[in-house]
């Protein structure tokens, strides 16, 4: 009887655990999408609001020609619509994400289109936390290249 009770605790468990990391990938796909769309769409307000700079922060960005440059994070909080994106959508997929407590990271391929319909290619690395419940970015590493 002690036998049954535990594994049903501990099935109990696991499906809830599990069901929790599904909500937080969920969670996590919404303000990686979010964050793309008020990008494109010069609303400064809404894209800071998918962001919470911490003094690690960091965004990386790798040019397809091979040259770098490092964004100051605070640009993604402290922005103004003319600095912003012009325009367009993202289509996001290819996630694979990890979550461990309230820490996750994601990876993603992008495809961007611009207002004119020219098309640039990243594959994505993205620092999450959980901030008062709530997932914000924290860092971004971008590797934008040219499909073969």
């Amino acid at each position: 009887m002690k036998k049954v009770l535990l594994l049903s605790i501990f099935t109990v468990l696991f499906f809830c655990s599990k069901a929790q990391q599904l909500n937080d990938s969920i969670a996590i796909r919404a303000v990686l999408e979010k964050e793309a769309a008020t990008w494109r769409s010069g609303d400064a307000k809404a894209h800071a609001a998918c962001w919470h700079i911490q003094p690690y922060s960091r965004i990386l960005v790798s040019l397809a020609d091979g040259g770098t440059f490092d964004v100051p994070p605070i640009a993604m909080t402290d922005s103004t619509p003319h600095k912003m994106g012009n325009g367009g959508a993202a289509l996001i997929s290819n996630y694979k994400v990890s979550i461990t407590g309230n820490s996750a990271w994601v990876s993603h391929d992008e495809t961007s289109t611009d207002k004119d319909g020219n098309k640039t290619y990243s594959y994505e690395i993205r620092m999450l936390e959980k901030i008062n419940g709530k997932w914000k970015l924290v860092g971004q590493s971008i590797h934008l290249y040219h499909p073969k």
